[in-house]
């Protein structure tokens, strides 16, 4: 289940996720939300 809860990103953390995500759409040529980026990211640093 997802929650919603704000919180704030420094600006060079951003541009990488945001290049994260621009690599997961070229690559897989679909809609790659900037929560779901955040979110795989958050899981596999936190095994």
């Amino acid at each position: 289940m997802s929650k919603r809860v704000t919180i704030m990103i420094d600006d060079d953390l951003n541009k990488k996720f945001r290049q994260r995500q621009a690599k997961n759409i070229q690559q897989k040529i679909i809609f790659y939300s900037y929560s779901k980026t955040l979110n795989e990211i958050l899981r596999k640093s936190l095994k």
